[in-house]
């Protein structure tokens, strides 16, 4: 078990998408260690299973949707609130990890239909999905909506396009939706990681050259500290925690 996680999920559901990317992989890995049922959202199938099998090998508890948020419509996240309820019985949290950037591009040089997909995939696709979601959420006795944000000074940048302009939207979507839901048992909470290894960062930094990076599974037990009871103390806010190091406490 990773160091600082225990069965603070026991007996919840969590989903997670873009469960078959670096963190979202990290994230559901580190939820079925700490006793949740994990929900697998992603287009990548081949990953999925593959993750759905290291957590069945392990001893976790896990589902797959396999779902492309590129081409999903508010009927398609429906249809996974009423599956959700019907299979599993309820929903106690959401971790959004899907993200789109195909890389550094300048403005006079972008594909609009990049700059669409990136806007969409990371934020309005997270927005309809969480709506979708939140009567589901809401009938559980304390549940959680997790956005997970990139640094404004690390994509508030030039050429990072569609994608930076998601990552200021959504430190906005954290604020509105935790005032709407500020009385209700749904919290509300932006998780925003240090520099990771993953694809994404990869097409914007070289590895061989990236010192700050780290393994997404070190950030990772932020995200079950959100979904747990204790997450309360983080309500309404953009988390930046530091990685957990191996042998520490989170």
């Amino acid at each position: 078990m990773t160091a600082g996680i225990d069965r603070v999920l026991d007996g919840r559901v969590v989903l997670v998408t873009g469960a078959h990317g670096g963190f979202g992989s990290a994230v559901a890995e580190a939820c079925a260690r700490a006793g949740a049922t994990v929900v697998l959202l992603g287009h990548r199938v081949p990953r999925l299973n593959r993750l759905y099998d290291r957590i069945a090998a392990a001893g976790g508890q896990a589902a797959l949707y396999p779902l492309d948020l590129e081409g999903a419509s508010p009927d398609d996240y429906a249809q996974l609130a009423e599956r959700l309820e019907a299979e599993l019985g309820r929903l106690d949290g959401v971790v959004h990890c899907a993200a789109e950037f195909r890389g550094l591009t300048p403005v006079v040089h972008a594909d609009p239909a990049d700059f669409a997909r990136s806007l969409h995939v990371g934020l309005t696709a997270p927005w309809w999905l969480t709506q979708a979601l939140l009567p589901l959420l809401a009938k559980a006795p304390d549940a959680a909506v997790v956005f997970t944000l990139d640094a404004p000074e690390r994509v508030g940048a030039a050429y990072w396009g569609g994608y930076g302009v998601s990552q200021f939207a959504l430190q906005g979507v954290v604020r509105i939706l935790h005032a709407e839901l500020a009385n209700s048992a749904v919290r509300v909470a932006g998780l925003m990681p240090g520099p990771m290894r993953t694809t994404l960062r990869a097409r914007a930094w070289v590895e061989e050259t990236d010192r700050q990076a780290v393994d997404p599974s070190l950030y990772a037990p932020a995200a079950v500290t959100l979904l747990a009871p204790a997450g309360a103390a983080h309500r309404g806010e953009v988390w930046a925690p530091s990685p957990v190091l191996p042998g520490a406490a989170a």
